[in-house]
C-alpha cells in the first residue's frame, strides 16, 4: 500500500464482517467501531455491501461509489441475488479503485462489511479473491461470521447452521470466529434442549439427532442427518462466540477470539498484559466460565428437576 516501489507496506488489520441477510452485520460494524474507538483504536469501516443503504455508521470507504445493486438490476435486468453476485465480480475486477482508497488510511484497524447473500461465502470465488487480495496487501484479516443465535433452538436450524459455517470456513480460507449474535433473542422462537455451552462448543451432535427423529417430517430423513452431524464432527471446526452488540463484556469476548485469530495481540501496537499474551499463545483461554454466565443472563431456566426432566425424555 505503499506509493514507494519495492517498500513492504506496513501491516493492517482488521475484520471483514460476513453472514446471512438480516443476522447483524451492520449492526455489528456499528457497535464494534465505537467499542474499538473508545479502545483508543483509529477504525476505518468499508462498506463492502453494494445494496447497503442508510448506513448508520460513518463510512470511510463506500463500495457503494464504485457499483450499486441497483444500477446493475435496472442496467443488465437481474434480479437481486444475480445483481449481487455481478456486484462483487465488477468489484473484484476493479479492485485497482479499492486499493486507491485504502492508501489513504494509515496505522489503522478496518472493518469490513460484506453483502449478505451466502453463496457469496460458500462457492462463488469472488469475495474469496478479493480476500487473497487484500492479504497481499499486508492486510491481516479475520473472518467473523455471524448467525442469528435463535437459530439454536430449531435442531434442523442449527444443524444447517452448522453445515454453512463449515462451509464458508473451508471457502473462505481466512481465519475464523463464528458468532451467534442476538443473544438477547436466543429463546425468541423457542426454548434450548441443552445447556448454551452445548450449542457453542458443538458437542455431541447424536442427542441433537435423537430431538429431530421425534419429529415425524424428519424422522425418515434420519440417515442423511447423520451423515451430516458426522461430517461436522469430524472436521471438528466449528464453534461460536456468543454476543450481545449492546454487552461489553460480550463484545470483548468476541474482540479477545478476532484478536487472537488475526495476531493483533501479538502485535506492538499497543499496550498489552503479558499474561493475556501468554494464555493466548498457549490457548488456555478458557470459555466455559464465560459461557455459563451468558446463559445466565440470557437463557430462563425452567425450573424443572431432573426427574422431571427424564420423565419427559
Amino acid at each position: 500500500m505503499s506509493n514507494q516501489p519495492g517498500v513492504k507496506p506496513s501491516l493492517r488489520f482488521g475484520q471483514v464482517v460476513i453472514g446471512p441477510p438480516g443476522s447483524g452485520k451492520t449492526t455489528y460494524c456499528q457497535g464494534m467501531q465505537e467499542f474499538l474507538t473508545h479502545l483508543g483504536r483509529k477504525v476505518v469501516v468499508v462498506n463492502m455491501d453494494p445494496a447497503n443503504e442508510g448506513i448508520p455508521y460513518s463510512c470511510a470507504v463506500d463500495i457503494s461509489e464504485l457499483v450499486t445493486l441497483d444500477d446493475v438490476m435496472d442496467g443488465l435486468k437481474l434480479g437481486p441475488n444475480g445483481g449481487l453476485l455481478y456486484c462483487m465480480e465488477y468489484v473484484e475486477a476493479n479492485l485497482d479503485w479499492l486499493e486507491n482508497k485504502l492508501k489513504q488510511y494509515s496505522d489503522c484497524y478496518f472493518l469490513f462489511d460484506c453483502p449478505g447473500q451466502v453463496e457469496l461465502y460458500t462457492h462463488q470465488s469472488s469475495v474469496k479473491n478479493i480476500f487473497s487480495q487484500l492479504a497481499k496487501w499486508n492486510f491481516r484479516l479475520t473472518a467473523v461470521h455471524l448467525v442469528d443465535s435463535h437459530y439454536c433452538a430449531d435442531p434442523a436450524k442449527f444443524i444447517s447452521v452448522l453445515c454453512t459455517s463449515l462451509s464458508t470456513m473451508l471457502h473462505v480460507e481466512l481465519p475464523h470466529v463464528n458468532v451467534l449474535s442476538k443473544m438477547d433473542l436466543i429463546e425468541q422462537y423457542g426454548k434450548l434442549a441443552f445447556n448454551l455451552d452445548f450449542y457453542t462448543e458443538v458437542m455431541d451432535l447424536t442427542y441433537l439427532l435423537d430431538h429431530l427423529a421425534a419429529d415425524p417430517f424428519f424422522k425418515k430423513f434420519r440417515h442423511l442427518n447423520e451423515k451430516l452431524a458426522e461430517v461436522i464432527q469430524d472436521y471438528s471446526l466449528v464453534s461460536f462466540v456468543p454476543l450481545n452488540v449492546q454487552d461489553k463484556e460480550s463484545m470483548i469476548q468476541v474482540l479477545r477470539a478476532v484478536d487472537k485469530a488475526n495476531g493483533y495481540c501479538f502485535g506492538d501496537l499497543e499496550e498489552r498484559n503479558l499474561q493475556a499474551m501468554m494464555s493466548a499463545a498457549v490457548g488456555a483461554d478458557f470459555q466455559f466460565s464465560s459461557t455459563l454466565g451468558v446463559q445466565e443472563k440470557y437463557v430462563k431456566t425452567s425450573g424443572k428437576t431432573v426427574e422431571d426432566e427424564m420423565m419427559e425424555l
